[in-house]
């Protein structure tokens, strides 16, 4: 199922939210698509389960957590002025998704 996210690429994954943008999916999900549905070689294989079942982020996942732009870094980036791209502006002034150059 397509993210409901217009200008975004993803697809709405077995925790109910879009892949690409975590968008929480808010319409009714279809039976056919329950998570209990899908086999198991199609599950997130990246997770780990703890002594108590839940899911717990593998170590390197946790790098990538501390190495995580904070919210000021969030806020302060510039999106790409094509509003069909889904890239922010890198330090050379284009795209890094599309290659476009930022134009106000």
């Amino acid at each position: 199922m397509l993210c409901a996210d217009e200008s975004c690429i993803g697809v709405i994954g077995p925790d109910g939210r879009c892949k690409e943008c975590g968008l929480a999916y808010d319409g009714d999900w279809p039976a056919a698509l329950e998570a209990t549905d899908i086999p198991d070689d199609e599950h997130d294989t990246e997770a780990s389960q703890d002594e108590d079942g839940s899911d717990a982020p593998l170590p390197e996942q946790m790098a990538d957590l501390d190495n995580a732009p904070g919210d000021d870094e969030w806020q302060q980036r510039t999106l790409c002025s094509d509003e069909g791209c889904i890239g922010v502006i890198g330090p050379d002034g284009r795209c890094k998704e599309c290659g476009k150059p930022y134009q106000p």
